[in-house]
């Protein structure tokens, strides 16, 4: 990637940045660009936004969480 594009993209990425924390989305800058970059490869933006609220629905897993059950 060019120097200019390379420019071009990070300051894309902080005007969405921007965007996300006006917006109190809560997303960080590394899975805006991951979205971002999906999108560029195709997915539909929609689809993915669905994903993104089913995922923030489930609580997030802890480690005091069994995964397993446990013997007595």
């Amino acid at each position: 990637m060019d120097p200019e594009a390379a420019r071009t993209a990070r300051e894309s990425l902080e005007l969405v940045f921007q965007m996300s924390n006006i917006l109190d989305l809560g997303l960080d800058r590394h899975t805006l660009s991951v979205l971002i970059a999906l999108c560029d490869h195709g997915l539909n933006p929609e689809a993915l936004a669905a994903v993104v609220k089913e995922f923030r629905k489930e609580p997030p897993l802890t480690s005091s969480t069994p995964t397993t059950p446990s013997v007595p």
